[in-house]
């Protein structure tokens, strides 16, 4: 029998579970056995090459598991770990992979190849009035493939648990206000199917449907010497001018352009044109 490798992202249960997804063609012979040996691979935050070796056992829930493994701090939520097993061999063998640079996504550090969409679908944005809608779009929304996600905002009031009334109605137009400032979402016009299901752009026949549309930053992470435990989005502190992408279609508005001309003419960016199907976000405070 040839070995059996799956390729897997990480959800945040799984990291706090210490439990990984098993194959499904090693379940019918590890399944009998009381202890199954899980070797895990890994380089600490790309750098330092570690082996561990765990005595798991698999157990089922809504898929079968293997319990007992002690997933390295550096691993984010979106994280991909591959998974080995052969049937003439004792142990399972799962590897993590460096990133050639580490790389910053919304503020959180990720040493490792990651999946985009689990990464917005899984990370918690917090628990500010601006995090509950962040999490509502990123979490119910549509997501694609390079982690963007859109969520019609007639849907926020039900779906964001900031209460309903006048009251309701302040504080969710004054979160989704400060993540357009913020740069992290935008305002489009997509479509809603009879179900409610979002899509972007929108699909002839469906009824339009102003939505929100976000797109992650990723920018170069700090050399982890350096960093400061990626939870930068976690604290009230200046952001500096960035570039950010923008939903398929839309260009930046001319104070967008000029805004980006400033700054680099003051060197707070990279000297350079703005690149087609992306804005510029000034400097602003954020709120954690």
């Amino acid at each position: 029998m040839r070995t059996v490798t799956r390729r897997l992202a990480l959800r945040q249960a799984d990291l706090h579970g210490a439990v990984c997804p098993a194959p499904p063609e090693s379940v019918e012979v590890l399944s009998h056995r009381p202890v199954v040996t899980v070797v895990l691979e890994h380089h600490i935050q790309a750098i330092t090459p570690t082996r561990q070796v765990f005595e798991t056992s698999l157990r089922q829930d809504e898929e079968w598991r293997f319990s007992g493994i002690e997933w390295p701090a550096d691993l984010r939520p979106g994280a991909l770990v591959s998974v080995s097993w052969h049937a003439e061999r004792d142990e399972v063998v799962m590897r993590t992979a460096a990133l050639d640079e580490p790389m910053r996504i919304d503020g959180v550090d990720y040493f490792h190849e990651y999946d985009p969409k689990v990464v917005t679908h899984e990370c918690a944005p917090g628990t500010s009035n601006r995090g509950k809608v962040l999490h509502a779009v990123r979490r119910l929304g549509l997501v694609f493939d390079d982690g963007s996600a859109v969520f019609a905002e007639s849907e926020l009031p039900a779906r964001c648990g900031l209460g309903r009334g006048a009251r309701g109605s302040f504080l969710l137009r004054n979160a989704v206000e400060q993540l357009i400032r913020e740069g992290y979402v935008t305002r489009v016009l997509g479509s809603v199917d009879p179900a409610g299901h979002p899509s972007y752009p929108a699909v002839d026949g469906q009824e339009a449907a102003e939505m929100l549309f976000y797109a992650p930053l990723i920018e170069p992470a700090p050399h982890p010497a350096d960093a400061d435990a990626g939870d930068a989005d976690r604290r009230d502190h200046w952001v500096h001018g960035f570039v950010r992408k923008l939903p398929p279609g839309a260009q930046p508005s001319e104070k967008q352009l000029e805004l980006h001309r400033q700054a680099v003419e003051h060197e707070q960016i990279t000297a350079g044109p703005l690149e087609p199907g992306y804005t510029f976000v000034q400097q602003h405070h954020r709120n954690g």
